[in-house]
């Protein structure tokens, strides 16, 4: 065996031998990795077995011997290239189906059949023999139609592994290009070897690339030991960044857009890659056509923000955080939540908290909310402060006649009589049953008894209208102001418009009575009696 052979044999041990350490390392280690690691795995496998097979062949003295070693490589070259492919496409996220990837497999598959029975039928090797220059271990060869059919898909698979991290290349953070790079050249040296060997610019006889692939290994070890190639992927940082709900953008330190995802660009459809590097103040003026409401602070903030998109409003939470690198700020991420569903629920519950289900006036909890904090305001500013009871006279006995659905329709007609005589800050709700209250700033009782009385005409003037029937309607209000200066409660001021309110009903109905301390007591000792002898005061 002279020099040179032996020089040729090393270097395709050396090639198997890295190939070796790194199956071997990403096994033992593949628990810490991702799911690449098992096509990294077997593409290093299928390499070495390529090696073996290669180095074996060289040390060959008979043509049997020969042909026995290239089968060994082809268990391992023609698949080395198509799970070098799945392992480059599962790094950048391309998800393949078993079926998919099986087809893949398929040519390899049938080569190693070929290559292993071309003795029966010469379609891979139409001649495989000894030199007869330079004897064994080197051949003489002229290649079959399965070979050009095996050498198009292989170079396929070995370009597309390379083609693949380029076109990633721009959408790729700096940080992760160290990774790119290893996987184009771990791609490079086998293609730009093979195209040399068959184009005839290598020594004749022998396959040079398994002389190269250490080159390739070294790339991977590389990668693997500064980069973490397989503990943090750009695809994943891609991944997680685009499949976020959020709209996400990021600036620099001038406020330049640099970066936004997918749910940003489904937020605001105007956002395009063009507007990278565009003040961020231009950027949000050609989204919204207004300027950023809200300054830029070195702490983070949460703020809502309401956008009209055509004729759809849509409420967002936008919290902006500064990007801080050793105590320096270097951009600011905006995270944009579209909470519009949210606000609506949120309006709903609050409606359906506060105001009428059946008159869709407000109720008595959102009338005690809103009047407390009149009337407290109203007694420290020593201010008119006034309430109105109304009650709709005979309501029990429409719906004993008519029904509750006609007795429900006599409260909707009410209520939507009354809020047509309201003024703005007057405060309007259903008190309980047949009952409304009126809480009016500002106004005297003299006052509180017009505004009573233009709602009492109104009820009578406007009968409602049933199946082609008038149903006359009528109603009963009393009337009491807050007395001046501390002392008095919401409640008691209530319960004077109650009391003022009994002497309308009982002095004939459809009438205003405003309530006077003088009379108050007579009126107590007649709802005593009547309360003894179990006659109702109001029907």
């Amino acid at each position: 065996m002279n020099a040179q052979l032996t020089a040729y044999i090393s270097l395709v041990c050396v090639s198997g031998v890295l190939n070796v350490y790194l199956s071997l390392y990403v096994f033992f280690k593949r628990h810490h990795y991702t799911n690449i690691a098992r096509f990294f795995i077997l593409h290093a496998v299928c390499i070495t077995i390529y090696c073996i097979g290669a180095a074996f062949g060289l040390m060959a003295t008979t043509i049997q011997e020969i042909k026995m070693w290239t089968v060994v490589q082809y268990i391992g070259m023609p698949f080395s290239a198509v799970y070098g492919l799945l392992f480059v496409m599962q790094y950048l996220g391309v998800q393949l189906s078993r079926k998919k990837v099986a087809a893949l497999l398929f040519i390899p598959s049938i080569t190693l059949i070929m290559v292993a029975t071309n003795d029966l039928h010469h379609l891979h090797y139409r001649v495989y023999e000894v030199d007869p220059v330079l004897g064994a271990p080197f051949v003489r060869q002229e290649i079959g139609v399965w070979y050009i059919i095996h050498g198009i898909f292989t170079f396929a698979s070995l370009f597309a592994a390379l083609l693949l991290p380029v076109f990633q290349w721009k959408e790729t953070a700096r940080v992760y290009r160290p990774q790119l790079l290893s996987l184009m050249c771990g791609q490079i040296v086998p293609i730009v070897t093979a195209f040399i060997y068959l184009i005839g610019l290598t020594p004749p006889g022998f396959d040079p690339v398994p002389m190269v692939l250490w080159m390739s290994s070294l790339f991977y070890l590389w990668s693997i030991s500064s980069s973490r190639l397989f503990t943090i992927l750009p695809v994943a940082k891609d991944s997680i960044f685009h499949s976020i709900n959020d709209g996400v953008m990021v600036l620099d330190e001038s406020r330049r857009l640099i970066e936004f995802n997918q749910g940003c660009e489904e937020m605001f459809p105007r956002l395009s890659k063009s507007m990278f590097g565009m003040d961020f103040e231009k950027v949000w003026f050609t989204l919204s056509e207004n300027s950023f409401p809200f300054h830029f602070e070195a702490a983070e903030q949460n703020r809502e923000l309401t956008l009209m998109a055509g004729n759809t409003k849509h409420t967002y939470q936008i919290r902006t955080s500064p990007l801080q690198h050793a105590n320096q700020i270097h951009g600011q991420l905006l995270i944009f939540t579209d909470i519009t569903k949210l606000k609506e629920m949120q309006v709903q519950l609050e409606h359906q908290a506060y105001y009428d289900e059946l008159t869709q006036v407000q109720n008595r909890r959102a009338f005690f909310k809103q009047a407390e904090h009149d009337f407290a305001k109203a007694l420290k500013e020593s201010e008119d402060y006034t309430v109105v009871l109304l009650d709709i006279d005979y309501f029990k006995k429409v719906n004993d006649t008519y029904g509750h659905h006609i007795g429900d329709r006599v409260l909707q007609h009410v209520a939507k009589v009354c809020q047509a005589q309201l003024n703005e800050g007057d405060v309007f709700a259903r008190y309980g049953g047949e009952e409304f209250v009126l809480a009016l700033k500002g106004c005297s009782a003299a006052e509180g008894r017009a505004a009573a009385n233009r709602m009492r005409v109104q009820i009578e003037q406007h009968p409602l209208e049933v199946d082609g029937h008038i149903l006359a309607v009528t109603a009963s209000l009393g009337v009491a102001e807050a007395a001046k200066g501390p002392g008095e409660t919401l409640t008691q001021l209530l319960n004077k418009a109650d009391h003022a309110l009994y002497q309308a009903k009982n002095s004939g109905r459809n009438q205003v009575w405003v309530y006077d301390d003088q009379e108050n007591a007579a009126l107590n000792f007649v709802k005593e009696e009547e309360a003894r002898s179990g006659e109702p005061t109001s029907t």
